[in-house]
């Protein structure tokens, strides 16, 4: 087998083979059993290997072409013509190294934590980063929506297993939200078929559509979309999945699974139907700036760790939709403007999914000591917890978006690009700098500084080799993406590019 050709195929497929195997070999019960130590090993040899085929994609991947490259393709349905069909560009490649690099992190993060069905855990996990990586590669419709709707299977089962005491009611209205929104994906997908003939994504992208269709298309992305990023007002569910999941599924939730809100708008919405994304595109600035703006005051007001920063999180990923939807204010006078906005937006992603997901592990680290997420329990961590009180002052600076980090380059991006289109976009967006320090430092001054609150806090234990080695992981990369993004940047330009190029093109017959 030619790996250059079939590494789609291999990133898919062998985690969910090796998910499998976990699950089958495990030991139902005794994390302490040798059976259920071997399935770890195996579990995070997959991840690791997973991770290391990433690379092989990153070395003979070429930034300056904006067609897909690794394309496969084989008949999958006939009679629909739906095709196993596979590829990566300048958008989805980085965020399928950015899965294969949080997975092992994950299960090295819970390898002494979860005794209650360890090898099961595991398990979830590969089959969730194969799925992932799936949504990702996928050119056709109905596998895309395939590997979308199977992802939600092990993630339903990774909160409702393995979580808090309200995980029954976070799994089903987690569920309910994501799969209802997609029901309508899989609609316009349909309509679509039935105009192209194919599930070919390009296909649908060739497919003349009047205003009224491309905005009734658009309506229905919309609702599977802004639910994944999410936006508010379908925001609810993420706060309460985050609080009663276990650490490793809020790192999932939060650095992989939102991501996928926003690279369905890029991949579908703005090159398939670009008319309707025009004439909703004020609507979507505004949805974002108010994501921006109120969703950060209601983060100060949190009293549970969890929660403010899955609040945050829903702030910091108004910057993804704002840099996405200001393309057709700032197109028509500077083209660089709505390549700025996009690619702002797309950089966002990679670095809210590396500080988001650092910023859960120090959640978890303390709760595994203390077995609390409120704030109120805490106080002079930094006094029992040095090296701990270091990395989670690093990272809440990351997500406050301070320079030098990767938090400051998409924010930055997508700020300059909103000034071009309008000096109030700028102002509202920029207020989430603000916010950003408000509510990150109200928790940092209240969790690590101050005297030593109780009994419990001067009890706590430093950081071990494995919680070091992971945070020191993160912080290596959120390092390198804040002092040197040239690389992620130049993956994306050349793709970034051709859908500003295509955007700009009416879609309307006769238009």
């Amino acid at each position: 087998m030619d790996l250059t050709t079939n590494i789609l195929s291999v990133l898919i497929w062998l985690p969910i083979i090796g998910g499998i195997t976990v699950l089958l070999a495990g030991d139902a019960d005794d994390s302490a059993s040798s059976r259920a130590a071997g399935m770890r090993v195996l579990a995070l040899a997959v991840s690791l290997l997973t991770l290391l085929l990433s690379g092989f994609l990153y070395l003979h991947f070429d930034g300056s072409l904006a067609t897909m490259q690794f394309v496969e393709r084989d008949s999958w349905i006939g009679a629909f013509n739906a095709d196993y069909y596979l590829g990566v560009d300048g958008i989805s490649a980085p965020l399928i190294l950015l899965t294969a690099f949080i997975t092992p992190l994950v299960i090295v993060a819970g390898w002494d934590n979860i005794k209650s069905r360890p090898a099961q855990y595991f398990a979830a996990f590969l089959i969730l980063e194969g799925l992932m990586i799936g949504v990702f590669a996928a050119l056709d419709a109905i596998l895309f929506y395939v590997f979308w709707e199977a992802m939600l299977v092990p993630m339903f089962l990774i909160i409702g297993i393995w979580g808090g005491e309200r995980r029954v009611y976070a799994t089903i209205k987690f569920f309910l939200y994501t799969f209802l929104g997609s029901v309508l994906m899989l609609v316009a997908f349909i309509y679509l078929y039935g105009k192209a003939g194919s599930f070919d994504f390009f296909a649908f992208g060739d497919v003349a559509l009047s205003l009224r269709e491309q905005q009734f298309i658009f309506i229905a992305f919309l609702l599977a979309f802004a639910v994944k990023v999410p936006m508010w007002p379908v925001h609810t569910w993420l706060p309460d999945a985050h609080v009663e999941a276990p650490t490793g599924g809020s790192v999932i939730l939060a650095a992989i699974m939102l991501k996928m809100g926003g690279y369905g708008f890029v991949r579908l919405s703005l090159p398939m139907v670009p008319d309707g994304s025009e004439y909703f595109s004020f609507f979507m600035i505004v949805l974002s700036l108010i994501a921006v703006g109120y969703i950060g005051l209601v983060a100060l007001v949190q009293k549970d760790m969890k929660k403010l920063i899955a609040y945050s999180s829903i702030a910091h990923m108004g910057f993804v939709t704002l840099g996405m939807f200001i393309v057709w204010s700032v197109a028509v006078e500077s083209g660089s403007g709505a390549e700025l906005g996009v690619t702002g937006g797309l950089v966002q992603m990679i670095s809210h999914g590396l500080v988001s997901g650092a910023m859960f592990l120090c959640v978890g680290v303390l709760y595994d000591r203390m077995h609390s997420r409120q704030i109120g329990d805490y106080g002079g961590v930094a006094n029992t917890m040095p090296w701990f009180a270091a990395f989670m002052v690093f990272f809440a600076m990351a997500n406050a978006g301070l320079p030098g980090t990767s938090g400051f380059v998409g924010e930055f991006m997508v700020i300059l690009a909103s000034f071009k289109a309008n000096f109030w976009y700028a102002f509202f967006a920029a207020t989430t700098l603000i916010l950003g320090a408000a509510y990150t430092l109200w928790m940092v001054k209240r969790v690590i500084y101050g005297d030593v609150a109780n009994s419990n806090v001067a009890a706590l234990q430093d950081l071990n080799t494995r919680e070091f080695v992971v945070l020191g992981i993160l912080a290596a990369a959120v390092l390198l993406v804040g002092l040197w993004p040239a690389p992620l940047i130049d993956m994306m330009s050349a793709t970034v590019e051709q859908l500003i190029q295509q955007v700009s093109q009416s879609k309307i017959p006769g238009a």
